[in-house]
């Protein structure tokens, strides 16, 4: 350990790498937590569901119509804060947001936990660990256009 400064300030730009590949990974493990979203698996959301959760798919158009969770609202990630007027409704509810992987969502809940939502969730692993848990895809219109979504169910 009494060479370690030594060390540091030899190779200086390889240690301020490491400290930054470090930073970058503590980030990636634990920014969903610290931003305040919640991670949640695929049958914690089905759940929430149960209970009245809104679930906001933020994938584009054409991906939502490829498949998405039954009563979903498809609202793309681009278009989050756009939409805000009508997600305002739902400040108070549980808000689940679902993307492919679990990474977009986490951006948009975050943008949405600095506009005053209070209860945001994001589904863990995204509609791909939704298929993984074999849990069923509708497809058909949004529940944003059509209140009573009737869809052919995706096993």
């Amino acid at each position: 350990m009494e060479h370690f400064p030594e060390f540091v300030a030899n190779h200086l730009l390889l240690f301020v790498l490491l400290v930054s590949i470090l930073i970058l990974l503590l980030w990636n493990l634990f920014g969903a937590v610290l931003s305040g979203v919640v991670l949640l698996s695929p049958r914690e959301i089905v759940r929430m569901l149960n209970d009245d959760a809104v679930i906001v798919d933020i994938r584009t158009a054409a991906d939502f119509s490829k498949g998405h969770v039954l009563g979903a609202r498809n609202i793309p990630a681009d278009s989050i804060e756009e939409q805000l007027t009508e997600l305002a409704k739902y400040r108070e509810q549980s808000l689940v947001l679902c993307c492919n992987t679990g990474n977009e969502s986490v951006r948009a809940g975050r943008t949405l936990k600095m506009q005053g939502f209070k209860k945001i969730y994001c589904l863990q692993g995204g509609l791909q660990a939704w298929r993984t848990a074999n849990l069923p895809l509708t497809r058909g219109t949004s529940a944003k256009n059509n209140p009573d979504e009737e869809g052919t169910t995706d096993d």
